[in-house]
């Protein structure tokens, strides 16, 4: 039986809370052919809303398939090229006369191939005849679109870690192969298939969408709000009452303000309350879930300090402080920022290690809650309010 608090997974149906409109929107999207890009903080309901998009979807009668995989690993144009086809090809059928019918079909002139010793061997299902080049690439981009108008079905591929891409030895070309498939879609593979970009380094994705600006009205952003504070609430109380738990919602209200209504965080919080106790929730209770959730976090927060340098570290502190004009001289000699220049290339090097992000107004924000209630506590001994 799943716990009313899940948080080791995707959640959708009575789990999944809020973010109706942005699941619509979703759907709308891809009911139109579009791509869509989302890029948010790791554990913030990427996934989770794309699966309760695809829910919804089936639910209503639509047909499509999915093609989901992840550029984690990924670290050479010719990874990307074999897994993106591979992933793609095992929708075609259930049986290697199927994979290879549609391999001779849809990737003929390329390097990618069926071969059945490997696939006899290893479950490979497509191989490379000889070493792979942009027309592989191109050719796997293309093949869900091919294969959508083969089957009649409209292809969902969904990439997640996509900012990995500029991991490779040239994440630029494969952007712009991609982009140019984009822009002259031949009127036959029109709408048989979309692309889904999801990332949780916030930066690296802003970089690729927003400042180098791949993909340009070709790919619809989704931002993910907060959930409701009163969703959230109303979440948690039901899910304690469920175990015959109760809690205040006062206290409530300070969980969900401390974790700045990140769900992960709150449902992995209220699952440890859960364990702690067997009737009303005390205040030391959340202070034991607290502390218990800190220890799970703490030696990666502590690694992530031990990476910064003394400069990094100072800005990081004015950032905390509540400063914005970090380039004004007040601010640099206060923190020993050195220059406005130095203090440009601090900033750089906090948004590349995805510790904090700019807005459009330059104004700063950490992307990790608990990191930010760590590193004010425990490493700075700020108050926290």
């Amino acid at each position: 039986m799943d716990s009313a608090f899940q948080y080791h997974k995707p959640v959708t149906g009575k789990q999944f809370l809020g973010r109706a409109n942005e699941v619509r929107i979703f759907s709308n999207l891809l009911t139109q052919g579009e791509n869509i890009v989302i890029y948010e903080p790791p554990k913030t309901g990427k996934k989770s809303l794309v699966r309760q998009a695809f829910l919804q979807m089936k639910s209503a009668g639509q047909q499509f398939l999915p093609i989901e995989l992840s550029l984690l690993d990924i670290r050479s144009l010719r990874d990307l090229t074999l897994r993106l086809a591979a992933t793609a090809l095992r929708t075609a059928g259930n049986g290697p006369d199927d994979f290879a019918q549609a391999a001779q079909e849809l990737l003929a002139g390329t390097h990618l191939v069926f071969d059945r010793a490997r696939f006899d061997a290893c479950g490979e299902v497509i191989s490379p005849s000889w070493e792979l080049d942009d027309t592989d690439l191109r050719a796997a981009f293309l093949l869900p679109y091919r294969l959508g108008a083969r089957s009649g079905v409209a292809h969902v591929v969904v990439i997640d870690e996509f900012q990995n891409v500029m991991l490779t030895e040239d994440g630029d070309q494969a952007c712009r192969i991609l982009e140019d498939i984009f822009k002259t879609l031949p009127g036959e593979l029109t709408g048989k298939a979309s692309y889904v970009f999801l990332g949780s380094q916030v930066n690296a994705m802003h970089a690729i969408f927003g400042i180098r600006r791949w993909f340009w009205r070709h790919a619809e952003r989704i931002r993910i709000p907060a959930v409701e504070t009163k969703d959230i609430m109303d979440h948690v109380v039901r899910g304690f009452l469920a175990t015959g738990k109760v809690i205040d919602r006062e206290l409530l209200l300070g969980v969900c303000k401390l974790f700045q209504g990140n769900i992960w965080y709150i449902n992995h919080f209220s699952a440890i309350c859960d364990s702690l106790t067997r009737g009303y929730i005390m205040e030391q209770t959340l202070t034991d879930a607290l502390n218990d959730l800190l220890a799970i976090h703490e030696a990666r927060f502590i690694a992530t300090m031990n990476d910064l340098t003394t400069f990094q570290v100072s800005l990081l502190r004015a950032i905390l402080d509540g400063h914005t004009r970090f380039s004004s001289a007040d601010v640099i000699r206060e923190y020993a920022l050195n220059s406005s220049a130095n203090v440009r290339r601090l900033k750089d090097a906090l948004c590349k290690k995805e510790i904090v992000t700019f807005d459009e107004n330059d104004n700063p924000q950490l992307l990790d809650p608990l990191f930010e209630y760590w590193v004010r506590k425990y490493y700075f001994n700020m108050s926290f309010e």
